[in-house]
């Protein structure tokens, strides 16, 4: 694994974007991973190193969240910003095309991206998320987001975890270790926080009241992707519904669908069941 950072543009200046990437740095086939909202690139590293010999694999943190710079405006935590940060980061790959693994947050924006005319994306991956975006789903996020707990140790960081990510499914110790470790920090006081900027709740709440709390629905977005898409659903999802992604199925590029027992949102791909359907559709 390797870390790497890129330099990105808002209206308020500039701010730096971490990523880690896995893999040959000179393979051309460039896989890009982007997690949802509060988390972190840390959470593909499973996924990466199943892939790394097929492809480079680059993972970065959203503005905001992990190793990454906090935005000056908060109002900038959405979606045109993350776009524009992403291509930055392409162009720094240099490549013509690259494949894209999206969980939640991360599949908003590969799906924004995707429906570009002349967008780079080849193949895209929605990992339970898509043009429609339950309203209790985002009532569920709000609930804790902006207001994240200070701890003193670790273990204590990691029980919240599991807590507010049951909805991951069944993982390992390790996996739920793994998860935690990476989107927490020891502060100067010695207590251990989250790494995440709390103003992204600013924007996520101010979106809300705008959509006065009914679903947000983006079809037209998904109707003008063309590019191979499969979507992975977690099958107690509460953010992606059934009806959804059947229709996701059927309209648009008719995305395969495969549903993930036993998990809600979001599947995080780190067991081998998990990561075997995205390895064939990426590879077939």
């Amino acid at each position: 694994m390797r870390e790497g950072s890129v330099k990105c543009l808002s209206s308020e200046g500039f701010h730096r974007m971490a990523y880690v990437e896995w893999g040959d740095a000179a393979n051309p086939r460039v896989l890009v991973c982007v997690h949802g909202l509060t988390r972190c690139g840390r959470d593909f590293d499973f996924l990466a190193q199943a892939l790394e010999k097929d492809y480079r694999v680059v993972c970065p943190d959203v503005a905001g969240r992990g190793r990454s710079d906090r935005l000056r405006n908060k109002a900038l935590y959405a979606l045109p910003q993350y776009c524009a940060d992403m291509t930055t980061l392409i162009a720094r790959l240099n490549v013509a095309t690259v494949d894209w693994v999206g969980t939640s947050m991360g599949g908003l924006i590969g799906m924004a991206l995707a429906a570009q005319p002349g967008n780079p994306i080849r193949k895209l991956i929605l990992n339970d998320v898509g043009p429609v975006i339950t309203a209790a789903s985002l009532a569920r996020i709000g609930d804790y987001l902006g207001k994240p707990p200070r701890f003193d140790d670790i273990e204590q960081a990691e029980a919240y975890v599991r807590q507010v990510s049951a909805p991951f499914g069944p993982l390992t110790d390790a996996q739920w270790r793994h998860l935690t470790v990476h989107v927490v920090r020891q502060a100067a006081d010695g207590k251990i926080e989250f790494l995440y900027d709390p103003g992204i709740a600013e924007a996520y709440r101010a979106a809300q009241q705008a959509d006065a709390g009914k679903d947000i629905v983006l079809w037209p977005l998904y109707d003008a992707i063309t590019c191979p898409t499969l979507l992975l659903r977690g099958a107690h999802s509460d953010l992606l519904t059934a009806e959804a992604a059947q229709a996701m199925h059927q309209r648009g590029p008719r995305a395969q669908l495969v549903e993930i027992p036993g998990v809600g949102h979001a599947p995080m791909l780190m067991d081998a069941a998990q990561i075997a359907p995205v390895r064939e559709f990426l590879l077939q």
